[in-house]
């Protein structure tokens, strides 16, 4: 009797013991391999480290399907993603400009297949701006990607490598609009498609609507008025063991989500590419100007 009391009781000891462990275990936030991926990971790390949970940062990881993979894998626990991304790149969904479908698509999604779960979205959509300089537009007479088509023969796009794959890419400008590049130019790195533009190495080019640079250098936004584009909201990605060894993960980031919009970001995206401030820093300004 004694025996199996004692048993017990080890086996009961083991048991907070392993929980404890796992509660103990620092919440590992990553990353893709952009600024503004840098900027909101470091807002998530220090406001959860604020609340008392201790973080690993590993930022920088890659592309989305890097980053996805990290995430899959355990070697994260959270990093910010875009819904559309999610959708067209995971999910392999189709494409609408309804936010709450796509929200719920991946989410039911990351939840039955991938032990993964969205949290509360944030009150930023970086979706896709189709860029030209003005001097540009007006030689091939474009206003709207309906107006590229015909001339696309003869315009150089320059883009990131997963753009040609995506639904929400080269496949969709070309099934939507009818448009078939001269050249694709494909870039190692997203902060080259800018300088690539306004030097004229290529004649278009994407960006999202946080981007500084649309605004600082007058760059012409050519509108997606067949609607090919679905909405990119942010959203926390966390693995569901993650968040049920800790719950308060949830209840951090989820305060901080309607207080990230599309000007903050802008904002911040400056501060770091133009006015060479560290992300970290950008991070801890923005958790102090907002009080959290």
């Amino acid at each position: 009797m004694f025996s199996k009391s004692l048993k017990a009781l080890s086996l009961g000891l083991a048991l907070v013991s392993s929980a404890v462990a796992a509660q103990a275990e620092p919440v590992k936030i990553g990353s893709k391999n952009f600024t503004e991926q840098f900027i909101v990971a470091e807002i998530y790390a220090k406001a959860l480290e604020d609340a008392g949970i201790e973080v690993e940062r590993r930022l920088n990881l890659g592309a989305t399907q890097i980053a996805h993979t990290a995430l899959t894998s355990g070697e994260i626990d959270l990093y910010p993603e875009y819904t559309g991304t999610a959708l067209a790149a995971v999910v392999k969904g189709e494409l609408t400009s309804d936010a709450d479908q796509i929200y719920n698509t991946v989410k039911d999604f990351y939840e039955k297949n991938l032990q993964l779960t969205l949290l509360k979205p944030t009150a930023i959509n970086n979706g896709y701006a189709i860029v030209m300089l003005p001097d540009r537009a007006a030689e091939f007479k474009v206003k709207t990607l309906s107006d590229v088509g015909p001339v696309s023969n003869q315009i150089t796009f320059g883009a990131e490598g997963t753009f040609a794959e995506r639904k929400d890419g080269l496949p969709g400008l070309k099934d939507v609009y009818g448009i078939q590049f001269k050249e694709f130019v494909q870039f190692a790195k997203l902060g080259i498609r800018y300088s690539a533009l306004t030097s004229k190495q290529i004649d278009m080019t994407f960006g999202f609507s946080t981007d500084w640079q649309i605004d600082d250098q007058k760059l012409t936004v050519l509108p997606d008025d067949k609607n090919l584009f679905p909405p990119y909201y942010l959203v926390p990605v966390v693995r569901q063991d993650a968040l049920k060894a800790n719950p308060k993960i949830a209840e951090v980031l989820d305060k901080i989500a309607p207080l990230l919009t599309n000007e903050k970001m802008r904002a911040m995206n400056a501060a770091v590419e133009r006015d060479r401030e560290e992300p970290a820093d950008v991070a801890e300004k923005f958790l102090e100007e907002n009080k959290i």
